[in-house]
C-alpha cells in the first residue's frame, strides 16, 4: 500500500515556507512532506531526519528530482541538537513532525510491527538499535510490562496481559507477532474479544512505543526544536493518538499561553511570551481526505510560532 502523507496541504500551508528559508523535516518517511517543502524553498535548504535507513533510501531519489538543496540524516530526531550543531546550522525557519509509524513499516511483514502479519517480534524503526519487541516481551519484568501497557497502550487489562506473557514465556519464548496475539487474546474476557477492533492493538502500540522510546524522544525534540526557531519561524506537529497530542499541547501551552494569575492581585502588565500558538484547536483532516486515507481519522495538527525575541535569546 502506498504511503499517503496525512494533512499534507494543511501542514505545508501552516509552515508558511519561504523561498530562501531553512527547514527541518524530523520525520522524512517516504518524502511526502519533504517534497512539498523542497518545491517551495528553491533557494533555501532542507534537513530531513529518519532513523529508518529504508525510508532514506526510498525518499532520496524522489527529493533529487526536485533539487539538491537537502541533506538526509540517518538518526532519531531526538538528536536534533547534536546533528544540527555538527552541520553548523544555528536557527531555522520551520520544523515539521509527522509522528507515528509509516504505512510501509506496518505493511512490511518482516518488520514485525503489525498484528496482521506473522513475523519475528521486532518493531524497531532504527534497524541498527539493539532493543526490539522480542526483548521487551521476553525479558521485561512483570512490573515493567504492566507499566508500558498502561502508560503507552492505555490498556485496561494491562496486568492480566502482562501476567499471561510472563506465564507463557516461562515455558517457551514468545517469538512472533501471532504468538503474542494469541497470548494477549488468552488474557482477555470474551466480552472484550467480541468487541469491534483488534484485541491486540493497544498492546502492540505500547510495545512499539517502548522499543522506539517515542514519547521521551518527542519531548526532547519539541523543546530543542523550539529553541532553534528564528523569529516568526514555525513548528508544526501531526499526532495520531492522545498520548502524543497531550505532550505537544502541554509543551506548546507552557511557552505560548499566559499563566493564570489571581485577578485580585495588582497587574504587572502584559506578559511578553516568546511564542504564540498558530491554532488553539487542532486542525483535523477534511471529509475528502478522510474518504481516501484511513490513517487521517485520528490525525491532529498543531502549530506554534516564535515571536520577536526583543534582543534576548533563549538557549
Amino acid at each position: 500500500m502506498e504511503h499517503v502523507s496525512v494533512l499534507l496541504n494543511e501542514s505545508i500551508k501552516m509552515l508558511q515556507i519561504k523561498d530562501d528559508g531553512v527547514y527541518v523535516d524530523c520525520t522524512l518517511g517516504r518524502g511526502g512532506h519533504s517534497s512539498e517543502i523542497l518545491k517551495r524553498c528553491t533557494k533555501g535548504y532542507l534537513y530531513a531526519f529518519d532513523c529508518d535507513q529504508n525510508a532514506i533510501d526510498e525518499s532520496t531519489p524522489r527529493l533529487q528530482k526536485i533539487g539538491d538543496n537537502f541533506t538526509c540524516i540517518h538518526d532519531s530526531f531526538e538528536h536534533l541538537k547534536e546533528q544540527l550543531d555538527s552541520l553548523n546550522v544555528d536557527k531555522v525557519d520551520g520544523i515539521l513532525l509527522d509522528l507515528g509509524v509509516s504505512s510501509p513499516q506496518f505493511d512490511d511483514a518482516k518488520r514485525g510491527f503489525s498484528y496482521r502479519f506473522d513475523a519475528r517480534l521486532d518493531m524497531r524503526m532504527n534497524q541498527e538499535q539493539k532493543l526490539d519487541a522480542w526483548t521487551v516481551v521476553n525479558e521485561y519484568s512483570l512490573e515493567d510490562l504492566c507499566r508500558i501497557l498502561k502508560d503507552y497502550g492505555e490498556e485496561p487489562f494491562a496486568y492480566k496481559i502482562a501476567s499471561k506473557i510472563v506465564e507463557k514465556r516461562k515455558m517457551k519464548s514468545i517469538d512472533t507477532t501471532f504468538e503474542l496475539v494469541d497470548v494477549i487474546k488468552s488474557a482477555l474476557p470474551n466480552a472484550v474479544l467480541r468487541k469491534k477492533g483488534h484485541p491486540a492493538k493497544q498492546s502492540f502500540q505500547a510495545i512499539r512505543m517502548e522499543v522506539n522510546q517515542e514519547l521521551p524522544q518527542l519531548e526532547v525534540v519539541l523543546k530543542e526544536g523550539l529553541k532553534r526557531l528564528k523569529p516568526h519561524g514555525r513548528m508544526c506537529v501531526i499526532t495520531f493518538h492522545s498520548l502524543e497530542d497531550r505532550i505537544v499541547k502541554k509543551i506548546f501551552k507552557e511557552v505560548a499561553v499566559p499563566k493564570k494569575v489571581d485577578k485580585r492581585l495588582p497587574s504587572l502588565g502584559i506578559e511578553n511570551l516568546e511564542y504564540q500558538l498558530v491554532n488553539r484547536k487542532p486542525v483535523l483532516a477534511s471529509k475528502q481526505e478522510l474518504d481516501t486515507n484511513y490513517r487521517a481519522h485520528s490525525a491532529k495538527l498543531r502549530g506554534i510560532e516564535r515571536n520577536e525575541c526583543n534582543g534576548q535569546e533563549t538557549n
